[in-house]
């Protein structure tokens, strides 16, 4: 005869707090510490309220170097005015810019640009500046790096509980990871104006928590410069009713003569120049 099995808890009888254990349908708050991510729409999504402090975070878009320092710099200027440490920014795809830094409330002086010539060299400059105790955060763009070599940073930025991004294309998404946090990250563009982008989607891919289904829509650049994008945005739609409202005009009155052109092309010209008034 079989021994009796052992009585066995349901989960959702067990505490809450338990040390060193989360519930999959709640956020693991407290199990590690966070820096807040500048965004309080986002925060209140990630488990401890901000970017995992000595673990791996990774960011994925589909073209490098769009959305990186948007999403980032709010959390590595608090991060800065509260602890010493140099930011080490690891094969960029653009040079970073100094004054929209130093605008943001990032210190130029603590930033270390690596500039390396191979994937590998990339990937060995982003794991010696973790095992740096002087480093307060690395930001690194590895698109090849595999799971044994993101294995090795998120060790090395535990072991000095450093911040640490890594950023890959959005094409890596099905490949696994051993981030502590994985977000994926596209430019939101304005209603009726896809050429315009003056904020981010992120979606979480990856926390400790249930699966968040719905996209965040945050900001991705200065409300002012926002407000200005917006504003163009309506000039050119309203360039563009004018100028279909010219088309509609001319051909509704066909084989007109010289001297009955003259008034439907004076008022063809005024029309061209509003249009021109409003683009600008």
């Amino acid at each position: 005869m079989p021994a009796p099995r052992p009585f066995l808890r349901e989960v959702s009888n067990l505490p809450f707090a338990v040390p060193g254990v989360w519930h999959a349908d709640a956020l693991g708050a407290g199990l590690q510490p966070a820096q807040p991510t500048g965004f309080a729409q986002l925060d209140a999504q990630l488990p401890g309220g901000g970017w995992p402090v000595g673990a791996l975070s990774e960011v994925l878009q589909p073209m490098a170097g769009l959305h990186e320092w948007q999403l980032v710099l709010p959390a590595l200027a608090q991060a800065m005015a509260r602890r010493v440490g140099a930011v080490v920014v690891v094969a960029p795809p653009c040079e970073p810019f100094g004054p929209a830094l130093k605008a943001q409330g990032l210190s130029v002086d603590r930033l270390c640009v690596v500039r390396a010539d191979s994937a590998k060299a990339a990937l060995w400059a982003a794991e010696q500046a973790l095992r740096c105790r002087d480093v307060l955060a690395v930001m690194a763009w590895l698109p090849l790096a595999q799971a044994a070599a993101l294995r090795r940073l998120q060790v090395a930025a535990a072991q000095q509980q450093q911040l640490l991004w890594v950023f890959r294309p959005a094409s890596a998404a099905p490949q696994a990871s051993p981030a502590l946090l994985r977000l994926q990250v596209q430019g939101l563009a304005l209603p009726g104006d896809a050429t315009a982008s003056p904020g981010m989607q992120v979606q979480i891919l990856k926390r400790r928590g249930p699966h968040l289904v719905q996209g965040l829509d945050l900001p991705g650049c200065h409300p002012r410069l926002a407000q200005v994008l917006a504003a163009q945005a309506e000039r050119r739609r309203a360039a563009q009713w004018i100028a279909n409202a010219l088309v509609v005009r001319r051909n509704a009155a066909p084989g007109l003569g010289a001297s009955g052109m003259a008034g439907p092309e004076r008022r063809g010209h005024a029309l061209d120049r509003a249009a021109v008034a409003l683009v600008r």
